[in-house]
Order: structure tokens, then sequence, then C-alpha cells
């Protein structure tokens, strides 16, 4: 005998529970495999769990689309901190900056490698350190650093900043999209499981193929075992 299965995807329960308000719609209640109040329940949470669905899925499309800027801005901004550190290593190697210059920058005095900037965490460390550094430095009258000069990193390392900040603003809206969806799931659940347990008990007189083509009209999905497929 067949088992039926219950949506296991956000997008099988939204078709479950469409088709069966589809049939409240369309059938009189008196003909109805299902109670009034069954009813009443989809008609009350299938608009919210549709909206749930279409919010998430915008949340994340947004993310997406918006990360591929993010990439591009993120990438020109460590590419300027680094050309920014490799000129003063360079300045220190040809003797136009004395070694301590590195002070300023947060780096020591025998900081010849660039430092890691693969995260994040990185790039906003690391340009907060030259930015101040070299603030330092002009308060001091020093000759400042040039190609790139720190007003150019500073535009690039403030616009990868203002773009990470909305990235993460547009993260946490998806996650929360996403909780708001799973909290809904179980009473979704719970509403269809409802559903097909009163379809099952109108038809449960019929004979077994027939309620059981009777309630797959309710939107009801079963799975025949692999000895009972040659038997449908």
């Amino acid at each position: 005998m067949p088992y039926r299965r219950l949506p296991n995807t956000d997008a099988a329960r939204r078709k479950a529970l469409t088709i069966a308000f589809e049939k409240g719609r369309e059938i009189p209640p008196f003909k109805l495999a299902f109670t009034q109040s069954t009813f009443r329940r989809i008609q009350s949470f299938l608009p919210s769990f549709e909206k749930a669905l279409y919010e998430t899925k915008q949340a994340y499309s947004n993310q997406v689309k918006k990360n591929k800027d993010y990439l591009k801005v993120q990438k020109k901004a460590k590419m300027y901190i680094s050309h920014f550190i490799q000129v003063v290593n360079m300045a220190i190697t040809r003797g136009d900056l004395s070694e301590n210059e590195r002070i300023f920058f947060g780096m020591h005095d025998d900081y010849h490698k660039l430092p890691v900037l693969n995260s994040e965490a990185d790039l906003i460390k690391w340009g907060e350190k030259l930015i101040h550094g070299e603030n330092l430095r002009k308060a001091k009258a020093l000759s400042p650093i040039t190609n790139p000069t720190i007003a150019v990193v500073r535009v690039r390392y403030e616009q990868f900043l203002d773009a990470y900040k909305f990235q993460k603003t547009l993260q946490k809206n998806y996650q929360r999209s996403q909780e708001h969806l799973a909290g809904m799931r179980k009473e979704a659940n719970e509403i269809i499981r409802d559903i097909w347990n009163e379809v099952e008990d109108t038809f449960k007189k019929l004979a077994e193929k027939e309620g059981r083509m009777k309630a797959e009209e309710y939107g009801l999905s079963y799975v025949f075992r692999k000895d009972e497929l040659k038997q449908s």
C-alpha cells in the first residue's frame, strides 16, 4: 500500500496549501473534503506564508546581486592599502625614509613583508592604521607618502567600509527573513497534516484506488514502494 509523503520544501508546502485553498473556494462547504475551520486557517495563514517566501527570496537576491559590486570595491581597497604599504617599505629600502617610520603605521621596525590582507577585518584594521599613521606624520610635518597618497587610499577605504556595512545589513535582512520563515514551517506542516487527515477520512469508505485518486485532487502526495509500482 502506498504511503503519503508530506511536503518537505517550502515550494511544496505552498503548493499543497494553494491547492487546498482553491478547493475551498470552488467547492461548496457541504461537499468539501475538509472542514470549514481548516479552510479558515488556510485563508488566514497562506497570505502570510507567501509573503514570507517572497521576502526571503528578495532578501537573498539582493544580497547576491550587491555582493558582486561589493567584491569589486573590496578588491580595490585591498590593492590601494597594499600599494601604500609597499611604497613605504620601498622608500625605507631606498633610504628615503627611516626604519622607524613604520611605527607610525603600527608596523615593526623590521616589518619588510606585506601584512595579511585576506579578510575584511584585515582590511578594516590596516586601513585605519594607515590613515591614522599618515595623519600623525602630517602633524609632524613629514613628507607625505605619494603614489598612492593617503587621500586616495582613504577614498577607496571608505568606499569599501560603506559597502561592507551595507552588505552586512543585507546579510542580516536575509538571516532575519530566513528565521521568520523557519518559524512558520511548523504551522504550515500542521495545517497540511490536518487537511490531509480530514480528506483521507472523508474518502476512507471508497475503494483504495478511488479514494487515493480523490485525495490526490486535494494535493495529497502518495509514494509507491518498489514492489507496488507494477501493481499500481
